[in-house]
């Protein structure tokens, strides 16, 4: 990003002061594979750690979620992956990706647009996926960097074709592999790009503000999204299952 260049805690075109290096990035890492390492320990298998009870309880599963309430799925299905390649990947691409965003968000921007993405991904996959079917990766925070990569380098004037190249290549993969979760991709991209369009093309008056009232109106479409699907699949078990 250009601010490295033009000197470390320069003003960056979000806003934020830039900061000397990326934190939030190696600490998010950190997270995961601690997780990851927790279900692999419980399970006794680096590859089946989807067996542990702490995967069982944490893994995006909407029925379960409607019958138990278990709504904290959202959040924590986001730091749960299904084997070593499933982390290694989506950790290599954090990586990549959210170093130069941090540089260029600021901390707590980053941290923001990275959550907001993350409940993307896995709104979208409750409201729209298999109600029966857990769902568990960081990926949908990770596509959301992806699109907020996009926005910036357009901002920025720079080249954008690199960016489109990566999440061209990362779509088709989601859409030609088996076992992947395109919606929460699709989520998390969609969300991604849209919070980071309000933090580099927010008006310089009151910057602060107008980033924060997007990012929360967002959120609060996507609470919204969720309440819909909640109704619509109690209202489904209540007829399966008699209860009304």
């Amino acid at each position: 990003m250009q601010y490295r260049k033009a000197g470390y805690g320069a003003k960056t075109v979000a806003g934020a002061v830039a900061p000397r290096t990326a934190i939030v990035t190696p600490v998010l890492i950190v997270i995961n594979v601690l997780v990851y390492a927790l279900t692999a320990v419980q399970a006794q298998s680096p590859m089946s750690n989807e067996r542990a009870e702490f995967f069982q309880d944490g893994v995006l599963w909407p029925i379960g979620m409607v019958l138990r309430d278990e709504w904290w799925r959202l959040l924590t299905s986001g730091f749960l992956h299904y084997g070593l390649i499933h982390i290694a990947m989506n950790m290599l691409a954090l990586w990549v990706l959210g170093r130069d965003l941090e540089i260029l968000l600021g901390r707590a921007r980053f941290i923001a647009v990275y959550f907001v993405s993350m409940f993307g991904g896995s709104a979208a996959v409750f409201a729209f996926g298999d109600a029966n079917t857990g769902t568990a990766g960081a990926s949908g925070a990770i596509y959301g960097l992806m699109g907020a990569m996009l926005v910036a380098v357009l901002r920025l004037k720079l080249n954008p074709g690199a960016a489109i190249g990566i999440i061209v290549i990362n779509v088709v993969l989601s859409i030609s592999l088996p076992g992947i979760s395109l919606l929460g991709h699709l989520g998390g991209l969609v969300v991604g790009a849209l919070a980071m369009v309000a933090m580099v093309y927010a008006p310089a008056k009151n910057k602060g503000a107008f980033q924060a009232g997007v990012l929360a109106l967002i959120t609060a479409a996507l609470v919204g999204l969720v309440l819909y699907r909640d109704s619509e699949l109690s209202s489904q078990l209540c007829v399966l299952l008699g209860a009304c």
